[in-house]
């Protein structure tokens, strides 16, 4: 027996029988021998952790549009978070921390630059639509490798492609991703913001702070067990329905006042603008685009504008600042 074999064993051993065990994944869309050393799931996360796109989300804004400041988050901040959390959640749970780990690290690989300003403005201008969701399933089915995509697991894309607040996991662990996904923002958007100075605690609606509690500790704790103690023993994550509804009155209090309508946005506007024109712009200068992208025209037969929007969208902040500035800002002699 390798060792592999063995970490299957542990994990029928020692797992919750609602977990999902790496020995009985759906697999891959391309087989590939077993490692002898990891299973499937772990092979999974190390494959996100050293992808492009990974690395790339240094660079993403997370709510603040490349802020000078060193402490606030940026895409890949909060994506470490919400691994943290969900980690957190699958092993009180007795789930399969490897399977959630892959879903957390990846489960944002398609966000745009400059966050959902740039999302909304490549669903606007392209015709097939954009969503930071199915685009990071694409990133790891089609993007990454030059066009290979990493193969992952079906349940590691399923995790991936299910974690915004419609989707439905088919996993335990896709559902602490999609949990954790939420507590991580909402949380972490509320200390940078306060950090900016665009709001105090005590500007925070006492409804939900009486619930949650009254600082960023206290409120990732209640949040964190509340899943933790209404989940055990359940082939479901759920949480308390006054923690959940105390949450929810959180995080659209936060869409009215820091997400949509705050001095944190003000430059959203320039940046859909200048994601706009460079998307017109390699969309009339294909040949221009970088190799691996224009093989995906002819060898996948993606549209122009699908590719052109593959492009834009992975995109980090400063890239796509150089790239305009480049292009469109004249140079004096």
């Amino acid at each position: 027996m390798n060792i592999r074999e063995e970490l299957e064993e542990r994990e029928v051993r020692d797992l919750s029988p609602y977990a999902a065990h790496a020995r009985n994944s759906l697999g891959r869309d391309e087989y590939e021998p077993p490692c002898e050393i990891r299973t499937v799931y772990q092979r999974d996360r190390d494959r996100i952790l050293h992808s492009k796109a990974f690395r790339r989300l240094k660079h993403k804004t997370q709510v603040f549009l490349s802020p000078s400041g060193d402490h606030y988050r940026t895409r890949l901040t909060h994506t470490l978070e919400v691994a943290q959390i969900a980690r957190t959640i699958s092993r009180a749970l007795r789930l399969n921390e490897d399977l959630t780990e892959a879903v957390a690290l990846g489960h944002d690989l398609g966000h745009t630059p400059f966050g959902h300003a740039g999302e909304e403005v490549l669903n606007t201008v392209c015709p097939d639509g954009f969503s930071h969701v199915e685009q990071s399933v694409r990133v790891v089915e089609v993007l990454e490798k030059d066009g290979e995509g990493l193969n992952l697991t079906k349940e590691v894309r399923d995790g991936i492609l299910n974690h915004r607040t419609s989707g439905r996991p088919a996993t335990l662990e896709g559902q602490a991703v999609r949990l954790a996904d939420k507590i991580a923002y909402i949380n972490h958007d509320i200390d940078d913001a306060i950090r900016a100075g665009l709001l105090t605690e005590e500007m925070l609606p006492r409804e939900a702070t009486a619930v949650l509690g009254h600082s960023v500790r206290l409120r990732l704790d209640t949040l964190v067990k509340s899943v933790i103690s209404n989940s055990r023993g359940r082939d479901e994550l759920v949480m308390d329905q006054e923690v959940f509804d105390a949450m929810a009155d959180l995080r659209s209090w936060m869409f009215r006042h820091i997400y949509t309508n705050s001095l944190a946005k003000a430059e959203d506007e320039k940046a859909k603008r200048m994601l706009a024109m460079l998307y017109e712009h390699f969309l009339e200068n294909i040949d221009t685009l970088p190799q691996e992208y224009i093989h995906l025209i002819w060898i996948r037969h993606d549209t122009e504008e699908r590719v052109v929007c593959d492009y834009v969208s992975g995109m980090t902040d400063t890239f796509a600042i150089d790239t305009f500035r480049k292009l469109f800002v004249p140079v004096g002699w």
